[in-house]
């Protein structure tokens, strides 16, 4: 599952015309491209104004916030209570709140747990804490073998889990949008908030990866 993506128009988007993926668009970027196109035909919608949108997307959403939020739960057990508790309230307390992502539960990886995102309905996902979502989260195969073969999907992710390890699926709407915090990598005691944040990706607060081990980053 990949999460590259390219994006064509009368006008450019630099972040979606990378050269790094020429492959067939999926169906919903098509349609995406469609619904763009008529929209701005019609007068409804300007150019700039996409553009603005998603560069507003790219710089104040994203995974780096959401690895904040992890990395700020891993060294200080009181936040991480009120995390667990009102996942909402917390992410407000840091300043990270924001449509998408006003309802947020977090749920915790343990040794015993495994915790996965799906919405199975559309792709609803915590905007301000993740950005915009991968185009395998929006993809009917993962909307639907999330929940009917979990162990399947996790492995193909490269997600290797005893089978003692319960593993729970999360299924996120408007209602309420989930974010996993991941187990702590071991042999990071010593390292900063900063230096954890940067172990923590996008997919391993969806679930679909652990966080980084510091011995993996160059």
């Amino acid at each position: 599952m990949s999460d590259d993506h390219d994006h064509d128009h009368d006008h450019d988007h630099d972040h979606y015309d990378s050269p790094k993926s020429r492959r067939p668009r999926s169906e919903f970027e098509l349609r995406t491209m469609a619904l763009e196109a008529a929209l701005v035909h019609n007068g409804l919608l300007a150019t700039d104004a996409v553009d603005a949108f998603l560069e507003g997307i790219e710089h104040r959403m994203g995974p780096h916030n959401g690895a904040r939020v992890v990395a700020r739960a891993w060294i200080d057990p009181a936040f991480k209570a009120r995390l667990l508790a009102d996942g909402s309230a917390s992410v407000a307390e840091m300043g990270l709140a924001g449509p998408e992502g006003d309802t947020v539960r977090v749920v915790e990886n343990t040794v015993d747990t495994h915790n996965m995102v799906v919405c199975t309905l559309c792709s609803c996902y915590p905007w301000p804490l993740l950005g915009l979502p991968p185009i395998w989260y929006k993809s009917f195969a993962y909307r639907s073998r999330a929940v009917s073969e979990p162990r399947a999907v996790l492995a193909e992710f490269g997600v290797s889990l005893d089978p003692s390890v319960e593993v729970r699926v999360w299924d996120s709407s408007a209602e309420v949008r989930y974010l996993v915090l991941p187990q702590r990598p071991a042999g990071t005691d010593r390292l900063s908030e900063d230096e954890l944040a940067a172990l923590v990706t996008r997919n391993s607060m969806i679930g679909t990866a652990f966080a980084d081990h510091p011995s993996t980053q160059g």
